[in-house]
């Protein structure tokens, strides 16, 4: 097969590009569940948040969040109080979020300072508790419950005195010692979740504490979803046009390799003597140029998916799976794989001997076909109609019984391989709503855990594919090899003298033997002639020699 494939040289530059918009394709491919995870849990959950560090904060929600942490000046020491004249980066950050039409008073809303995404992800461990503290604090329902508790075991009197009161003024109100206690009962609890619910958690007390602010957070959210939709169907446009050209490349190319099999097998065939006609049959020859080459040719144009962007989505896709999304579900795609696996390849141990028959087959069709087409007048004379019919029949027919099963035995490739594909989705669903359901992971991150297996299972199925049109592939290499590379018995002399224009027209024979092919003897020993043009030469045999004469069998030097 590799041999064959040297004779890709020709489109090198083609193969190049090829490769590259593979690449191209499948980063774009791999991108395309991160965007539905942003707008799923970025966009629809989280209201256009990204982050659990709000980047704007008023000033009384500010002194709120610290009374339920005692990092203090970490916190303050990230953002900065507005004064009366913002800086570029304060008025760029009031803009993005309160409008250029919003007026400020001055020491009323805190900003976040500029700091790198590191530093961001370390100050939303901080703040992602106190954040949760208070949302809780300030949810009615939740206040109340806290409420009640807090007055359990109190008058009547003192429970309408609480009553009459929120609950942050309570806490604001308690003692030092009190609220210490109560911090320390919450943040027991919060530290028990899970880093997904903090975050979740976390995100949705921002978004309330940007609406305290006067931010639009629908506005806010539009503008998230429709900002990453068309960063999705950027990225999705680019996967488009790479596989549209990489399918025009690819037909070229394979066409091109197509028509080189077929001329260097052509001038081979040319080429030959008796001798090496004798070993292949016309009919295999005619197979070998034309069905054999085609099958490489089909091969050639799914070969570039399969070795380069099969193996990349695979592998990428296992790997954003395991870096972006629960690793919990990832026994999912090995249960997959190796469902996958077992079928391609009990059907590759039941189809696979039967593709090298198919080839003989063919070979035997044609050669029965010609020898009774060629052979038509000779079969009308005797008579023997009815047997070449039935010789005929019996070729088709084993050619016909052989494509049967081996058709039927892909045809049962695909329905397995789909039914495989739905229950792994069905499957994912099911594990993923349970871990929904204990906060280990987000609605986004199940869809995008569907969509890398979707791509690590599609990858096998196009490497599935590959594997059965390979050995078929593999076995008309082989076949057209034996025949490029089969040595020619009558080969030009090397060293040639020079022609010579006064022997235009003369034969000469020096020496010549001759035997037919698997003969023990030879029929013809040292012959010596000159034939020269314009006169006659006779070769007659007498007395079980040869000699020159002019008699009986007469050829003619013109």
């Amino acid at each position: 097969m590799f041999k064959v494939l040297k004779n890709l040289k020709q489109s090198f530059w083609s193969v190049l590009i090829i490769i590259i918009l593979l690449c191209v394709q499948a980063t774009a491919d791999l991108a395309l569940p991160d965007y539905t995870s942003k707008i799923v849990n970025g966009g629809i959950q989280a209201g256009g948040i990204e982050s659990a560090v709000p980047e704007i904060v008023a000033k009384e929600d500010m002194e709120d969040l610290l009374l339920f942490t005692d990092k203090d000046e970490e916190i303050l020491g990230k953002y900065t109080l507005i004064g009366d004249t913002p800086n570029e980066d304060e008025t760029k950050i009031t803009d993005k979020y309160l409008g250029k039409e919003k007026n400020i008073e001055p020491d009323s809303i805190y900003i976040l300072k500029d700091i790198n995404d590191s530093e961001k992800e370390e100050f939303e461990k901080i703040i992602a508790t106190p954040l949760m503290i208070l949302t809780t604090v300030e949810d009615e329902e939740t206040a109340t419950q806290i409420k009640d508790k807090m007055t359990e075991g109190m008058t009547e009197i003192q429970k309408q005195m609480f009553a009459s009161q929120n609950l942050m003024e309570l806490i604001k109100n308690m003692p030092e010692i009190q609220r210490d206690q109560m911090l320390s009962n919450f943040t027991t609890q919060i530290d028990q979740m899970s880093d997904s619910i903090k975050s979740q958690a976390a995100v949705s007390s921002v978004k309330t504490i940007y609406k305290n602010v006067g931010v639009d957070t629908d506005k806010l959210q539009n503008d998230y979803i429709l900002f990453t939709g068309l960063q999705m169907l950027g990225v999705a446009l680019i996967s488009m046009v790479s596989a549209v050209v990489i399918m025009l490349l690819s037909a070229r190319v394979a066409a091109k390799l197509g028509r080189t099999l077929r001329e260097k097998v052509f001038k081979k065939v040319t080429s030959f003597s008796n001798k090496e006609l004798s070993e292949f049959s016309t009919a295999s020859l005619i197979t070998r140029s034309t069905n054999d080459v085609q099958q490489i040719q089909m091969l050639l144009a799914m070969l570039f998916r399969v070795v380069v962007y099969a193996p990349i989505m695979g592998i990428g896709g296992f790997t954003k799976v395991l870096t972006n999304t629960d690793n919990g579900m990832a026994w999912v795609i090995g249960v997959a794989i190796l469902a996958i696996l077992f079928v391609i390849g009990t059907l590759f141990i039941v189809a696979m001997p039967k593709f090298k028959k198919l080839q003989d087959l063919i070979d035997r069709l044609n050669l029965v076909s010609r020898e009774i087409l060629t052979g038509l007048p000779v079969i009308r004379a005797f008579n023997t109609e009815k047997k070449e019919e039935s010789r005929f029949e019996k070729a088709n027919f084993d050619l016909m019984k052989t494509n049967i099963f081996v058709n039927r035995a892909m045809s049962m490739m695909m329905p397995l391989l789909m039914f495989i594909m739905n229950s792994i989705a069905i499957l994912i669903i099911w594990v993923g709503a349970h871990s929904i359901n204990e906060g280990l992971i987000q609605v986004g991150d199940m869809m995008a855990f569907i969509q890398y297996t979707m791509h690590i299972v599609m990858s096998f199925l196009v490497i599935s594919m590959i594997s059965i049109m390979l050995p078929r592939a593999a076995i008309s290499a082989r076949r057209i090899n034996d025949v490029l590379e089969k040595d020619i018995s009558i080969k030009d002399a090397k060293n040639t003298k020079k022609f010579d224009a006064n022997k235009k027209g003369l034969v000469e024979f020096k020496n010549v033997s001759f035997r037919y092919p698997d003969a023990d003897t030879e029929i013809l020993s040292d012959i010596d002639f000159v034939a020269k043009p314009g006169q006659t030469t006779a070769i007659i045999r007498k007395h079980r020699k040869w000699k020159i004469n002019n008699c009986k069998f007469i050829t003619k030097i013109l």
